[in-house]
């Protein structure tokens, strides 16, 4: 114990190459957002009639992981709370992640997530679903107000209990005297609204609006706003930002991406002693975020898409190239095994697409004649994270070693 407290005191006596790490972090939200300007004017101009009490169209914003939706939706709602509260405006927005886990992963827990953000407490599970709503219902009747509800990664919403949950929801107006409630869906799916049920779509009735992909010039600006405030000066080797914003660039213009490097950059530098952020210390932050970003995707998937992507993984000793048809048969016996119901081919086709779009596999359409067409798939991941994720997956899937013989 000595010996870790001697390294505590040493570490405190250490000048940190950090000027203000918070920043580099993701809940930060900057005074200027840069290059979105248009973008957040186009949504200020939509939500504006929430200031005089009257409720706009819904809003669904599209665009790729790291392309500032959400920063600029905080960004606009600090904005909109403060007029409201100088002008006695009663606008109450929610914010939810859809990602996260026991908030929206069942229609039950979400509207009892509404309600806790109402100030009152329900059981997580037990009443019966029509209960829980008329307890919101009330709550958001009592006074006049009007909320906004922003659901981010509300495709993940839809995904876990399907899309009449937004149905219900829209539906709600009618209900209510007094307030009125307007919703905000943000997705990384940019034909997310394409896939819902008619029905749910045309009750939507909702504006779209698309934010693009940062280029690699304009995430090396961003990388420089936030360096000038988060490192002391002269502590980034020069081409560490221009390299980091490449790599984000490759990553589909990912802003986040690129900012989480180099925070981790900077913290492996600390490590090592050093007080200049160097190219190496990137590299090494490209393979850690790398096998964070796949590990932490998997971990947040269903237990249907985790059972595909362990038949890749189990397969793939044998051969570096393998078809939809081969994955299916082992995905059919883990089935068995696990007690899951079979998806269909199709659903499986589906379920490969999102894993080459995460980069955890390549797959590639190929036609084999009369016979149709077949992906055929390998994976693009390194071994060291190809253990973590059978690790993991056997994990989660409770898969007995002893099984895995019966599999293949």
């Amino acid at each position: 114990m000595a010996q870790i407290g001697d390294f505590f005191e040493n570490f405190l006596k250490k000048e940190s190459i950090f000027l203000n790490k918070a920043v580099l972090m993701s809940a930060h939200i900057p005074t200027d957002i840069l290059y979105r300007e248009e973008q957040i004017q186009e949504v200020a101009n939509i939500l504006a009639p929430l200031l005089r009490t009257e409720r706009p169209s819904n809003l669904f914003i599209y665009g790729k992981t790291g392309t500032g939706k959400t920063l600029a939706v905080k960004h606009i709602m600090e904005s909109m709370l403060e007029i409201a509260k100088k002008n006695n405006v009663p606008l109450k927005p929610i914010y939810v992640n859809c990602k996260l886990k026991r908030v929206a992963d069942t229609e039950y827990r979400l509207i009892a997530q509404l309600i806790k953000d109402f100030g009152r407490d329900i059981p997580s599970t037990g009443l019966p679903t029509d209960e829980v709503y008329n307890i919101f219902y009330k709550l958001l009747d009592q006074e006049k107000k009007i909320v906004l509800l922003i659901l981010d990664e509300i495709d993940q919403l839809t995904k876990k209990i399907g899309d009449e949950i937004l149905y219900n929801l829209t539906r709600i107006n009618a209900e209510l005297k007094q307030s009125q409630i307007c919703l905000l869906g943000i997705s990384n799916n940019l034909v997310f609204s394409e896939n819902l049920d008619p029905r749910v779509k045309s009750s939507l009735s909702e504006e779209e609006l698309i934010f693009p992909p940062y280029n690699a010039i304009q995430i090396q600006e961003i990388l420089k706003s936030r360096a000038k405030v988060a490192f002391k000066e002269e502590v980034i080797q020069p081409g560490v930002i221009e390299k980091c914003s490449a790599y984000a660039a490759r990553e589909h213009g990912d802003a986040r991406r690129a900012i989480d490097l180099l925070r981790v950059s900077g913290e492996l530098a600390e490590r090592a002693g050093s007080t200049i952020v160097k190219i190496e210390h990137l590299d090494d932050a490209e393979r850690k975020v790398e096998s964070d970003k796949i590990i932490n995707a998997i971990v947040s998937q269903p237990k249907q898409f985790q059972s595909v992507l362990y038949s890749i993984i189990l397969i793939s000793p044998q051969k570096r190239q393998f078809y939809t048809g081969e994955i299916y048969e082992v995905y059919k016996n883990i089935c068995k095994q696990t007690k899951f119901n079979v998806l269909t081919q199709r659903r499986i086709s589906d379920i490969l697409a999102e894993l080459d779009m995460l980069g955890i596999i390549n797959a590639k359409i190929i036609s084999k004649g009369r016979y149709g067409r077949t992906r055929e798939v390998s994976l693009s991941v390194e071994e060291n994270i190809l253990i973590k994720l059978r690790e993991i997956l056997e994990k989660s899937l409770h898969i007995n070693w002893i099984w895995i013989y019966n599999l293949l």
